[in-house]
């Protein structure tokens, strides 16, 4: 059995992700679930084991004997990139493969806010974070949003990533993309070197510890604009995570370092579309105001940057992911059981659906007025106005 025929298929079925496991007929994850490509037989070990090896150099090889795990970049020509994490598990090879989309789409192909594009790729120094759950969407949005850069301004940009993933070629901008344990030894040493390479903006593919959180807060502190990643569900944990990282005698001084350099956090949660037709993306965006910064500083007062981000949606352009989640039911992209399960409070998305109005539901409907984000404003959504199974099971 060989592995770019196993991944051609995946592709033709719009698979974002390709499953491989000993005992088990490989399976593609479609539209957010897995389904079993029962037409092939079950996989024994010296499949995998065969599979694994051939998308493996002698180096990977070393590694992977060495730690039991490895990420890398496969890529198939003519096909496509593939991020694959080659493991074991029971003492047998396992492999997961996610499909890379060879066209980077743009802000409003995605379907997102437009006050990305807008705004936040605007943003000339400081730090822009996105997070969410494994699969959510983050590196296929800041992948977006380097594009928006590279394609509008003459500037430097360094991504570093584990492993690389979208492409960047040379457009108004020049553009150096660094792979861990291929072209650098680590994300925080990468950072590092970064800082004495003449960068403008810096993609730092996930903060993951403390060395490259601590890092990245000076690179954004000192005048460059960094993008990065980190697994959290929206910005109140996201800030509660970066400050927990440090040791409690230093986090009043993070506090008040974070509150400076964060500019925006965009938080991603896909839904799938009412129509069957793939997922749509939820998001909650926060934008850096004197009333959040001063939430970041002050411990007592973080527990409020989610309704401050519900007050700020006509003047900011900032969304809770309940006003997001209720704008797609409006729109009809998304069903009302979807919906709820995804809301952060229920309770009151359903009193919003009874039709009782909250302050910060005036504040979204006047900014819809003004932007239309999206719905029925073509111009802001994708080439067809949709967003289908094959651009968004991808968008990971």
């Amino acid at each position: 059995m060989n592995i770019n025929d196993l991944l051609k298929l995946a592709v033709e079925r719009n698979a974002s992700d390709l499953h491989l496991k000993v005992g088990s007929h490989p399976m593609a994850r479609v539209d957010g679930a897995l389904a079993p490509m029962m037409e092939l037989k079950r996989l024994m070990q010296e499949d995998t084991i065969s599979m694994a090896y051939s998308i493996m150099n002698a180096r990977q090889k070393a590694r992977f004997k060495e730690e039991l795990d490895i990420d890398l970049a496969y890529s198939v020509p003519g096909l496509g990139r593939f991020r694959c994490n080659i493991f074991q598990q029971r003492g047998v090879v396992g492999l997961v493969l996610r499909v890379i989309p060879a066209r980077i789409k743009t802000i409003r192909e995605l379907m997102l806010p437009a006050v990305l594009e807008r705004s936040i790729a605007e943003e000339r120094r400081g730090m822009v974070l996105c997070t969410g759950t494994t699969g959510s969407g983050k590196s296929t949005t800041l992948a977006s949003i380097i594009d928006h850069v590279n394609a509008n301004r003459n500037e430097h940009i360094i991504t570093i990533e584990d492993p690389i993933e979208f492409l960047h070629r040379d457009k108004k901008s020049l553009v150096n993309q660094r792979e861990i344990d291929v072209d650098t030894r680590s994300f925080a040493s990468a950072l590092r070197a970064a800082m004495r390479q003449d960068p403008d903006v810096v993609l730092v593919g996930e903060m993951r510890d403390f060395e490259t959180i601590e890092t990245a807060l000076h690179a954004a502190e000192t005048g460059h604009l960094v993008f990065s990643t980190l697994h959290t569900l929206d910005a109140t944990e996201t800030i509660n995570r970066i400050i927990s990282v440090f040791p409690p005698h230093h986090q009043k001084q993070i506090r008040i370092q974070l509150a400076q350099v964060l500019k925006a956090t965009i938080s991603l949660r896909l839904v799938p579309r009412a129509d069957g037709m793939g997922r749509v993306p939820a998001a909650e965006v926060m934008i850096s105001t004197p009333f959040i910064r001063d939430c970041i500083e002050n411990k007592e007062k973080t527990k409020f940057i989610r309704e401050q981000i519900a007050l700020g949606t006509s003047q900011y352009g900032m969304q809770t992911f309940d006003q997001s989640l209720f704008y797609l039911y409006k729109g009809g992209l998304i069903t009302v059981e979807d919906a709820l399960k995804r809301a952060t409070n229920p309770d009151e998305f359903k009193l919003k659906l009874q039709g009782v109005q909250f302050t910060s539901d005036e504040a979204m409907e006047q900014m819809e007025g003004q932007m239309g984000i999206l719905g029925n404003d073509d111009d802001l959504m994708g080439d067809d106005g949709l967003f289908g199974a094959d651009d968004v099971e991808r968008f990971g």
